[in-house]
């Protein structure tokens, strides 16, 4: 999903094996598969329920998945010297995932879901800020190209833009901050305790405003979506984190994108929300803007390993 995985998509330590990148495509693909599916049921539960308790619901799959890692790894994998940093980057993924949960109550799902993907984008100017990260030319004008391409896809003033749609790029700068805590830690904690800690965090946070907010369900079926919610989320993480485990994340991350292809399709097969042609457009420039950044990301990382050497 575009802003509810918990994986740090953009680092990874180095692997201790030959990377098998198609099994890691296939397992990311997969993985993102899931998510789409839990994004889908997740804004038809707006309907009836509290954002926070949709997310609360969702948490309850991501952390399954965790005590899953946990039982095979072992609890050594919390171990941490950057407690404070993961326990910020929990915050921030629960919160993200409520921003992004808030909107899709009024956005078209490929609408919010395009939306999510200019979070590479502020990573790369909050990288150049704050880590003061060198960022050339061409990446600033892939990043001017992707908010273009967001500023199509939302279009204020042209009759067709709903004020949610601020939520989603909130959220994305709140996932853009958790991805610049995830390159924070990632040179002394692995994926694991990454994940570990932001879905712990996240569960908690999320469950203490949970009694003020509760809706008791009055059909079984709202059960049902919101255990599959559940379960999709589970399954998500669970195979995004193995992506990682077994392949380059230069490699895999590319994949993220495919999320616009389920969230059209379930967009127009569940909520009859076909996006137009603008849409597709301002969709188009941003996976473009987003693709070349991720490379140019991948060719800086080169250089920096053989300049080490």
């Amino acid at each position: 999903m575009a802003l509810r995985s918990a994986a740090p998509i953009h680092s990874a330590p180095p692997l201790q094996r030959p990377p098998d990148n198609m099994r890691g495509i296939i397992l990311m693909a997969a993985g993102f598969f899931a998510f789409g599916v839990t994004d889908m049921l997740a804004k038809l539960l707006t309907s009836e329920l509290h954002p926070f308790q949709i997310v609360w619901f969702r948490q309850l799959g991501l952390l399954a998945g965790v005590l899953v890692l946990l039982s095979v790894k072992g609890f050594h994998v919390l171990r941490t010297p950057h407690p404070v940093l993961q326990i910020t980057r929990g915050a921030a993924a629960v919160t993200s995932a409520c921003l992004f949960i808030f909107a899709l109550r009024y956005v078209p799902l490929a609408d919010a879901t395009a939306v999510t993907f200019i979070a590479p984008f502020i990573v790369t100017i909050l990288g150049a800020v704050l880590l003061r990260e060198p960022v050339g030319i061409r990446r600033w004008l892939a990043v001017g190209a992707g908010f273009i391409g967001m500023l199509i896809v939302i279009r204020p003033g042209a009759g067709v833009f709903h004020p949610a749609i601020f939520f989603v790029v909130l959220a994305a700068f709140v996932f853009s901050a958790r991805q610049l805590l995830s390159r924070m830690v990632s040179g002394d904690d692995s994926i694991a305790t990454t994940v570990s800690y932001t879905s712990i965090t996240a569960a908690l946070l999320i469950s203490i405003p949970l009694p003020f907010v509760w809706v008791t369900p009055d059909h079984a079926s709202t059960y049902l979506l919101a255990f599959g919610m559940t379960v999709g989320a589970a399954l998500g993480e669970s195979l995004i984190i193995r992506a990682l485990d077994v392949a380059q994340a230069v490699v895999v991350t590319p994949v993220h994108y495919s999320l616009i292809i389920w969230g059209t399709l379930y967009g127009y097969i569940v909520f009859a929300d076909l996006p137009d042609a603008w849409t597709f457009l301002g969709c188009a420039i941003i996976v473009a803007s987003g693709l070349y950044t991720l490379n140019r990301e991948r060719i800086a990382a080169r250089r920096k390993k053989a300049d080490a050497a």
